[in-house]
């Protein structure tokens, strides 16, 4: 009796503690969102002049992060919505609207009055009623800066047969919030999870909310037992008997004043619904404790219902802290859960097998003709790092690298069949898997997953992309390029770019005095004595012209600059320079 009245009581302490947290970033959070609703007025005032449907061929959407992409129920088309984009110095977010056509490989931009206002990190759901829905619940609008948050409460519906957007008042609802999880489950969208962020303050959320369908009301759920720690980003997956399955996530919470601390969530559990979810008393959490290999800690990760009564995880990242930095190992690897086995299995990739087949046929007719008792094969190859270099608009290079596991050695000649597909360019050989990303877009149609962009990091800078892969889950056999990332739409803006780089100088000036003098002076000296700069070759590219001479350009730099300063200014100046003479060679 004494230890369960100190159970109890120590969790009635957790609820009153989180309301009071809740109070407090509600307090703060209503003073930003205020500044943010005129900004989003704005924004709607310039919706509010579309008064026609249009829709337009055009190029894939630029490089987004936190929108939603949706299988329509109906025809081979993939819905993306809304999604941010971040610069380095500000923060752009969209309510944009693209269709992707499957079989012919193109998007359409589809324009439609009213939208939702912009939004990032919400949740979108389809139903096939009346030709097709697509709900669409909370998500957050940030300022420009990135420092002000609006959290999103409000539900939407569009309607895909008639290509009309509607607003859903209905009270009783979720508070705002992103990076929740929705899904449609029998006739309900349920709602678990997610943040809520002001400047100074977060509160994480593992609440359960219904909105029932058919008649178009908010329910809070209530379930029995013990369910999921507050959380956002989990993978929350429906059952075809109704049940909804919670895996992993990531929170924060905050230690002392200024330091948080961020926890991983590996846990998975089961939200039965007792009374084929009908009445919303009837809902219990238990603990799920799965076989199998299961995936390894990460965040960011995308989900998505598979076939076979699977679901899949893709993709995400781990962040190691050190110090001073953040270090993370972005993934690409796709994780099975069997829900009727209660089971987790990493997929593996088979490869083409017909042709696989063709090659060997021949390899041996050519080997009998030769007379050959003894085909000498070489040793099962290991993983294989693939590195990629991308050279973006400015000139900077972000290096990719990825480790392809070796191929499953479940089957004779296989390898002779990865010598093969190396001379011809196949899967094995030359992998066109999408490089290791975190918050990619996926979903599934007639059995095929589609990964679009997402993103990963190169030191302090942010790669977004714009990628679209597909690869056939019955046949595991290859990953397909649909859609390559342009280099061209890779922005990247450093304080040195902008206004603030004059603001540098000056003070670095200032505080350099006599020794900024000399060193300027020993450097014009060792100019006029040294070689000319590198010319620009004719036809060269200014990224091709930065790669070739970046070495030369960062020797000068640091020269300028002196020993104190840091690798990383030193390299945005130095592809500055570059920059600079090759527009005006002089």
């Amino acid at each position: 009796m004494g230890k369960k009245g100190k159970r109890d009581k120590k969790g009635k302490g957790a609820e009153k503690t989180a309301a009071k947290m809740e109070k407090k970033v509600s307090r703060r959070a209503k003073k930003e969102e205020e500044d943010l609703e005129a900004l989003i007025a704005e924004f709607q005032s310039l919706d509010a002049k579309k008064t026609q449907v249009i829709e337009s061929s055009c190029p894939p959407p630029s490089p987004r992060l936190n929108c939603s992409l949706c299988a329509h129920p109906e025809r081979d088309e993939l819905i993306l919505f809304g999604g941010e984009y971040f610069n380095g110095q500000k923060t752009y977010l969209y309510n944009e609207l693209y269709i992707y056509h499957i079989k012919k490989n193109s998007w359409a931009k589809l324009e439609i009055p009213n939208p939702p206002p912009r939004r990032c990190a919400h949740q979108a759901a389809v139903v096939p009623t009346a030709g097709g829905q697509l709900w669409i619940f909370g998500g957050e609008f940030a300022s420009p800066s990135g420092e002000q948050f609006y959290h999103y409460k409000d539900l939407w519906v569009l309607h895909l047969a008639t290509k009309t957007w509607e607003q859903i008042k209905a009270p009783g609802g979720p508070s705002g919030r992103s990076g929740h999880r929705m899904v449609a489950c029998k006739r309900q969208l349920i709602v678990f999870g997610g943040f809520h962020e002001s400047a100074r303050d977060y509160i994480y959320y593992n609440d359960v909310y219904a909105f029932h369908l058919d008649c178009f009301t908010w329910s809070k759920l209530a379930p029995a037992g013990i369910g999921p720690a507050p959380r956002s980003g989990c993978q929350m997956t429906p059952t075809p008997e109704g049940n909804i399955i919670i895996y992993g996530g990531y929170s924060k919470q905050r230690i002392k004043k200024d330091v948080d601390k961020g926890t991983l969530h590996t846990d998975m559990f089961l939200l039965k619904a007792e009374g084929a979810g009908k009445e919303e008393d009837r809902w219990t959490w238990s603990r799920l404790s799965p076989s199998g290999v299961k995936p390894p800690p990460r965040s960011g990760f995308s989900v998505a219902t598979a076939p076979n009564n699977r679901c899949l995880l893709f993709g995400g990242v781990h962040d190691e802290e050190e110090e001073e930095s953040i270090e993370g190992d972005f993934f690409n690897d796709i994780y099975f859960y069997d829900i009727g086995k209660n089971r987790w299995f990493p997929a593996q990739l088979k490869g083409p097998k017909a042709e696989k087949r063709k090659r060997r046929r021949g390899r041996q007719a050519e080997a009998e003709a030769a007379g050959d008792e003894e085909l000498q094969l070489p040793p099962p190859q290991g993983p294989l790092e693939i590195v990629k270099e991308v050279v973006a608009e400015d000139g900077t290079v972000m290096t990719i690298k990825q480790l392809i596991p070796g191929a499953a050695e479940d089957r004779s000649g296989s390898e002779e069949e990865e010598e093969d597909e190396e001379e011809e360019g196949g899967a094995l050989g030359q992998p066109v898997e999408p490089c290791p990303r975190s918050n990619a877009m996926v979903a599934v149609k007639h059995g095929v997953l589609y990964v679009y962009g997402g993103m990963f990091e190169v030191g302090d800078r942010q790669v977004t992309l714009s990628d679209l892969h597909s690869i056939d889950l019955h046949r595991m056999d290859q990953w397909k390029v649909l859609q390559e990332m342009d280099p061209k739409t890779q922005e990247w803006l450093e304080e040195s770019e902008s206004d603030e780089e004059e603001e540098d100088d000056d003070v670095e000036g200032a505080e350099g005095g006599e020794e900024e003098e000399e060193s300027s002076e020993e450097e014009s000296e060792d100019e006029e004595g040294e070689q000319q700069h590198p010319a620009v070759q004719p036809g060269e590219a200014l990224p091709q012209y930065v790669a070739r001479t970046e070495p030369y350009w960062l020797r000068l730099a640091r020269s300028h600059m002196g020993p104190e300063a840091k690798d990383k200014k030193v390299l945005k100046v130095a592809h500055a320079m570059a920059k600079t003479f090759y527009e005006d060679p002089v």
